[in-house]
């Protein structure tokens, strides 16, 4: 819950800080939980996966440059392949390519060393900001609408869940049913394969996964015709393209 881009303290959201400088983690830590968040520290990344495995934060601080066999960059590589959750890296080095070498593996957001705590809570709460927007569209999108998309001679009935081209019924599981009808209703709008997999599945994408695609697959040879109105968004996902919804 959120007042005023505030943490309420009736539901404080929870962050894993991963940092080995002592100092500098007592600093975030107090600063932070001052603000109304709860706070878990590993100052290794063994430790920081054991953490996020039992405590499932909200949000991932996470230092670049950490002790041991494996750095910031290996725990966040780990954790994307089974976790959506937003991370914010600490690094620093401020060169351009390190930078985008984070944000490339699955970084939300990037803050170089040194940085003021007013900074750092405030890209805290955007992050916060911008997973509760992302998830208020995805369970939007979720709901199914009463009103029938037609789009030429197809007809998309969420009734019952029933699918006509030029009043032939369509044979669609309830997965490439609701796919169709998210990308049908919202003609010309890119999706991406995430997207699509949190808000039709209800899970997170995985690295590897392929529901998507093979939905997409079975979907346009369902299609006939109409399959090239399902268009591949390439690096992005897919987009229902020619043609209003009414």
């Amino acid at each position: 819950m959120y007042s005023n881009g505030m943490v309420t303290a009736h539901t404080p959201k929870s962050i894993l800080l991963v940092e080995d400088n002592r100092d500098l983690a007592e600093v975030i830590q107090r600063e932070l939980t001052t603000a109304g968040f709860r706070l878990y520290h590993a100052a290794d990344a063994a430790t920081a996966l054991q953490l996020h495995a039992q405590h499932h934060p909200d949000l991932l601080i996470l230092d670049w440059m950490l002790p041991g066999g494996m750095d910031g960059l290996d725990v966040l590589k780990k954790l994307r392949q089974g976790s959506a959750l937003p991370v914010l890296m600490l690094t620093a080095r401020d060169e351009e390519a390190d930078r985008v070498i984070g944000l490339e593996l699955g970084a939300d957001d990037y803050l170089t060393k040194p940085f003021s705590m007013r900074e750092l809570i405030a890209r805290v709460r955007a992050l916060f900001r911008r997973a509760e927007q992302i998830e208020q569209t995805i369970q939007q999108d979720r709901a199914l609408h009463e009103k029938p998309v037609k789009i030429g001679g197809l007809v998309i009935d969420p009734h019952g869940y029933l699918v006509t081209i030029d009043g032939v019924p369509l044979d669609l599981t309830r997965t490439e049913f609701l796919l169709l009808y998210l990308l049908a209703r919202n003609p010309g709008r890119a999706f991406s394969r995430d997207y699509l997999l949190d808000a039709v599945w209800g899970q997170h994408f995985v690295e590897g996964d392929r529901s998507v695609d093979n939905c997409v697959l079975r979907l346009r040879k369902k299609l006939g015709a109409l399959a090239d109105h399902l268009e591949t968004v390439w690096s992005i996902g897919y987009r229902w393209q020619h043609g209003e919804a009414s």
